[in-house]
């Protein structure tokens, strides 16, 4: 037992809760660090991704920058499986395919994938309940994508 356990109860656990839209953007922060580091033009490029999407059309570019760097916080503080978790327990069933993809389309856009990169995607999946099949499809349609 550590001394701040013996005062006022301990410290008190604090748990992570994620908007819907947060949570969505949660994952594709997830993906761009999956090699371990998240630079300005890939936290950038989140923006950019996610300012095409119906579902963040009102945000204006302040408060998108503020959700990207809170979120970066949350990654940096309380590291990628707390980041996770919160992200999979409120994220709606109708954006699961969707943030599977776009996590895909992030991942592939270098032209390489590490293991690191892989092993995301297919804990990604499984978590959000996605189908091989579909997973599968996605894939490959990201891989024509980021071809050329």
């Amino acid at each position: 037992m550590g001394l701040f356990d013996k005062i006022a109860g301990g410290r008190k656990q604090t748990q992570t809760t994620l908007g819907p839209a947060e949570a969505f953007a949660a994952i594709a922060l997830i993906a761009v660090a999956a090699d371990g580091y998240v630079t300005d033009s890939e936290a950038q490029a989140i923006s950019t991704i996610l300012s095409r999407m119906q579902l963040f059309r009102s945000y204006p570019g302040d408060v998108m920058r503020k959700m990207i760097d809170r979120l970066l916080g949350i990654l940096q503080r309380e590291g990628p499986e707390t980041l996770f978790n919160a992200a999979m327990s409120t994220l709606p069933d109708e954006l699961k395919d969707t943030a599977f993809a776009v996590a895909t389309d992030i991942v592939l856009a270098d032209g390489e994938v590490t293991e690191e990169e892989e092993k995301l995607l297919n804990d990604l999946y499984r978590a959000l309940e996605i189908t091989e099949e579909t997973a599968v499809k996605i894939i490959d349609v990201m891989l024509i994508k980021n071809k050329g």
